[in-house]
């Protein structure tokens, strides 16, 4: 992609793939609607069945862009092999990450599969579905993403908020007590070639979330959504990135939007606004894009490895 240090190939670190059978679960929460009308309520184009066909969809949407290549992450549990069909379809176009509840009977059994079939990263919800990361089970998954390499554990700290669940009335009995980035803390230490990225700088625990990266290098950020969070610390979001690259360097920031649905599609707006930043704190073309792609094929290119 053009950008102001020139062509640079951009790697977005953070796309949900909001499959048809993401709906059918979401659907299948709520008694009294089905997958159609949950789509209707969401106010979003229906995704096609078929995962190979939305992989399509979002292939030409990076190309309408240029970006290189994206994360497309599995947003529920269970919902692994949409986004592993997707990869397989176009592995040349995206990552594949998916979220797993560490709770759930058939957790390992997931993970174990998602893993064979060439998925990258484990996402873990503690606030979401209540647990520790200390948790054995936790531990459990983290171990068998810890034996592939080229693979990562993707933990959401911080507030959690669901918009498709609020649209369809869902409750969302999160629990922020599991929020904390201070809780990754031994976990990372005890698994140092293993890379944990937290979305969003933390998502409101930005200073816990500095403290850990400040301890344990293997942690990344990714700078992904509006970043929203910030209105609980008083900080605008060229401060967050100021001194984020302080703490950490530019070799541990991962570009990525959030994006997640169409018609809105890539969210070009938060890409820009983010390189407006990276080029008011005058970074060079060599962080800039390490932080706009280079850090995460580095995690993840296998073929490299």
């Amino acid at each position: 992609m053009q950008t102001p240090w020139g062509e640079v190939p951009v790697e977005d670190a953070h796309v949900h793939f909001f499959s048809h059978a993401f709906f059918s679960s979401l659907a299948a929460q709520k008694a009294d609607i089905g997958v159609e009308q949950a789509i209707r309520v969401i106010d979003c184009q229906p995704p096609p069945p078929d995962s190979c066909e939305f992989a399509d969809r979002w292939r030409e949407e990076l190309d309408q862009h240029r970006v290189t290549r994206a994360v497309l992450i599995a947003s529920v549990h269970g919902d692994e092999g949409s986004v592993a069909a997707a990869v397989r379809h176009c592995p040349d176009r995206f990552y594949g990450y998916f979220m797993c509840n560490p709770l759930a009977p058939d957790a390992p059994a997931r993970v174990e599969g998602a893993l064979a079939a060439g998925m990258q990263g484990l996402c873990l919800f503690p606030a979401m579905h209540r647990f520790s990361v200390h948790d054995e089970r936790a531990l459990r998954l983290i171990d068998m993403a810890a034996a592939v390499p080229g693979t990562l554990v993707f933990v959401h700290c911080g507030v959690l908020s669901v918009g498709v669940r609020k649209r369809l009335g869902l409750p969302s009995p999160f629990d922020m007590r599991y929020s904390n980035p201070i809780d990754v803390h031994a976990i990372a230490l005890r698994y140092l070639r293993l890379p944990f990225v937290l979305p969003h700088f933390g998502a409101g625990f930005f200073r816990e979330a500095l403290m850990l990266a400040d301890l344990c290098p293997n942690v990344y950020f990714d700078t992904s959504s509006s970043n929203s969070w910030i209105r609980y610390e008083g900080l605008k979001l060229r401060e967050v990135f100021e001194r984020a690259l302080d703490v950490m360097g530019p070799e541990h920031l991962l570009f990525g939007t959030d994006s997640s649905f169409f018609p809105r599609g890539w969210q070009r707006q938060i890409f820009e606004q983010q390189v407006r930043i990276m080029q008011e704190l005058e970074l060079g073309v060599g962080s800039a894009s390490a932080i706009l792609g280079g850090n995460l094929r580095r995690l993840l290119d296998r073929k490299r490895a």
